[in-house]
């Protein structure tokens, strides 16, 4: 079976965390795309959605769902969103399709954080899938020359500007022993908007689905 199988069986798993009546968190990705696909039979249950990037907002609305913009609403239950690399804290790596700052935003308003991926997302040490940095576009080169003194090898995205018309530096070469740590001293750079640790707000449940289409869940019960 493949990791598509996987990607299908956490998106799956992912809708009994729905909170009928409420407003939903939604992020970016292929797993969410399964997600948002899956969630149609429940349209009517859902009053709105607070979507991560235009792409998923788009999918929704193609569905018929109503979104809204974070700013009209005051609470989400629940926010379901994938991973790019996990570990066994549930400290996360995102942004690799370029919404990591509207994820983050989302995920700390969210009351829990659900995050669906298929098994191989899970590592020992985060790091190996370079780590995502959103700069302001002047801000690029003394940024990346900031990311080089802290030990990462930062390499610009040049076809990618981010919903908020910023730019992507992928930093490579990092073993992250201190997810919390390094999130706030990369956060802490002049012209960083927000990099791809979710380790201050990480997530509250982690969805592994496995080829064979079974999955395992890490993290709090609801």
């Amino acid at each position: 079976m493949s990791k598509e199988a996987g990607k299908k069986a956490a998106a799956d798993a992912a809708i009994s965390y729905i909170k009928p009546g409420e407003i939903l968190g939604v992020g970016t990705g292929s797993t969410v795309n399964m997600f948002i696909d899956a969630i149609v039979p429940l349209r009517d249950r859902i009053p709105g959605a607070v979507s991560s990037s235009e792409a998923s907002t788009e999918r929704l609305q193609g569905h018929g769902f109503k979104v809204l913009d974070l700013n009209e609403v005051e609470s989400i239950g629940v926010y379901i969103d994938g991973a790019d690399e996990s570990d066994a804290g549930l400290n996360l790596i995102k942004g690799g399709g370029a919404a990591l700052t509207r994820e983050k935003i989302i995920a700390a308003v969210a009351e829990t954080f659900v995050c669906i991926a298929d098994e191989s997302k899970i590592v020992d040490v985060l790091g190996n899938f370079p780590l995502p940095v959103e700069v302001i576009p002047m801000a690029r080169n003394y940024v990346a020359r900031e990311l080089r003194a802290l030990g990462g090898d930062p390499v610009w995205r040049e076809d990618c500007v981010t919903d908020n018309g910023n730019h992507i530096l992928d930093v490579k070469g990092l073993q992250i022993t201190d997810p919390k740590g390094l999130e706030t001293a990369i956060n802490g750079i002049v012209g960083v908007v927000t990099n791809g640790l979710f380790a201050e707000r990480g997530a509250d449940v982690l969805i592994l689905g496995r080829g064979d289409g079974s999955v395992k869940n890490l993290g709090r019960d609801r």
